[in-house]
């Protein structure tokens, strides 16, 4: 059995399809100057999900009725195994990493999800090996990218709602402002957050005033500057004075204490102090208006608490968790495959050029660039430590495991049998993690969060161990476990 393993993996990774892959990350690795027209990767990733879909769509409409309760509860299995890892996936972070919990939460949101690259990596893999697999699963490719974005969404409202603040941080978290909280996610349509993952160090802190340190600027003990919407305090140690700026023409100076600059008019010292101590201290209130963080003047050191209870899902989230690019392409060649074979329409013949001789040299493309992508991912594995480098590479193999368990309860309980294949790519949309549609959700709800972080684990460490070691070794535990406990 091990020699046997051992000629599969050899097998799998001298695969032209991996070839391709490998090619590609050698790309960042030599300093090539080749980059691969975004146009062009979109058309191909467009050609494979209508592909794919289209495939599975006609071999479901030839499936034998019985079969469609199964593919309906698998379906259901499927949804549901991938919530379950996305809070597993969460906890793990927590406890084996040092990221932030936004950071933890948006990256479980991914293994939560699937890879439509993996997936379609392994069903080339599948085929070229002439492994039979479902002809449902695509369909399961769809469903169980679902999962993942809402559990992302629902971890972080959760936390918006306990507190966290502006940056993503929460209470027990370094840098973290009880005078920026976060506010209900709001849909940003056409933005770009390009500032989000790298704050301004200056700009925070300036922001981050809490009520004592305004009312020690207000009698001229700090020189801190808060500074919004055209509006700035700013205070002197040495010469007590304040200058108030309202727009950008309008200035007038004001001095107070014992000792006076010798340009200070001789009616400055007429000014009451506690006048003007307010009169600072409501200047450096309204610097912070928009914030809508400041307590209450009675109890200084109390925030204001984020809105509990706030809708996690909007109309414009459920738009993008159910009807992204990815999912809807998928859809679309699923039905458009499954309507042409029931008129009695078989468009894709085995001698068809569009969707049969062009896939494996499209697939090869697109495996370049990917490879490319993934390579250039790893440089920035230091930022999560090694601990999330680790989460990366295991993962995986834990997540696929869990799927293949599953599928093979499900399977005996059916008293049906499952294809090797179908445990493959089973395993596989368990065991990867979304490169495509949470990502899309993250820039759209979860600002606050790294966009880097889960890419670097999901493109560049999980999905580059899926193509490679993964499907051989998936294909291994599948032999083994169904031999080991045959269906009756």
């Amino acid at each position: 059995m091990l020699n046997e393993f051992l000629m599969n993996v050899l097998h799998n990774l001298f695969k032209p399809l991996l070839l391709f892959f490998y090619a590609g990350l050698l790309i960042p690795l030599f300093k090539v100057n080749l980059e691969f027209p975004k146009a062009v990767f979109q058309g191909l990733t467009i050609y494979l999900l209508l592909a794919i879909g289209w495939h599975g769509g006609e071999e479901l409409a030839g499936l034998e009725p019985a079969l469609y309760g199964q593919a309906a509860g698998f379906m259901v299995l499927g949804f549901f195994i991938n919530v379950v890892i996305g809070f597993v996936a969460y906890q793990l972070l927590r406890w084996t990493t040092r990221l932030r919990n936004i950071d933890a939460a948006t990256v479980a949101g991914h293994y939560g999800s699937d890879s439509a690259g993996a997936f379609v990596t392994a069903v080339g893999v599948l085929v070229a090996s002439h492994i039979a697999f479902a002809p449902y699963m695509p369909v399961m490719l769809a469903i169980m990218e679902i999962p993942g974005c809402l559990v992302a969404l629902y971890l972080v409202a959760k936390m918006r709602n306990n507190g966290m603040d502006a940056a993503g941080n929460m209470p027990n978290e370094t840098g973290y402002s009880r005078h920026r909280l976060a506010t209900p996610a709001l849909p940003r349509h056409g933005e770009h957050h390009a500032a989000d993952e790298d704050w301004n160090e200056e700009q925070y802190n300036a922001e981050s005033l809490d009520d004592e340190e305004l009312v020690g600027a207000a009698v001229g003990h700090t020189n801190e500057s808060a500074r919004r919407g055209g509006r700035s305090v700013t205070r002197s140690h040495s010469t007590g004075h304040t200058t108030h700026r309202t727009g950008p023409s309008h200035t007038h100076g004001t001095g107070h204490g014992t000792n006076h600059g010798a340009g200070n008019d001789d009616s400055d010292s007429d000014l009451d102090a506690k006048s003007l101590a307010a009169e600072e201290l409501e200047e450096a209130r309204h610097a912070l208006q928009d914030t809508s963080l400041l307590a209450d003047e009675k109890h200084p050191h109390e925030r204001v608490p984020a809105k509990k209870n706030a809708s996690w899902l909007s109309k414009e989230l459920l738009h993008e968790v159910f009807l992204n690019p990815g999912i809807f392409l998928l859809f679309a060649g699923v039905v458009i495959g499954c309507v042409s074979r029931l008129q009695g329409e078989n468009v894709t013949t085995i001698d068809d050029a569009l969707f049969v001789t062009l896939l494996h040299g499209v697939l090869c493309l697109f495996q370049l660039e990917m490879g490319r992508n993934a390579a250039s991912k790893i440089k920035d594995l230091a930022a999560g430590g090694w601990q999330f480098v680790v989460f990366a590479i295991l993962a995986p193999n834990l997540f696929a495991g869990m799927g293949i368990a599953a599928a093979h309860l499900y399977r005996m309980l059916l008293g049906q049998p499952f294809e090797i294949g179908t445990y493959v790519l089973f395993a596989i949309l368990c065991g990867s993690a979304s490169t495509i549609a949470v990502p899309a959700v993250q820039r759209l709800a979860i600002p606050e969060a790294s966009p880097t972080l889960p890419l670097v684990a999901s493109l560049g460490l999980t999905f580059t161990y899926n193509v490679t070691i993964g499907i051989p070794v998936y294909t291994l535990i599948a032999t083994l476990l169904t031999k080991s406990f045959p269906v009756l």
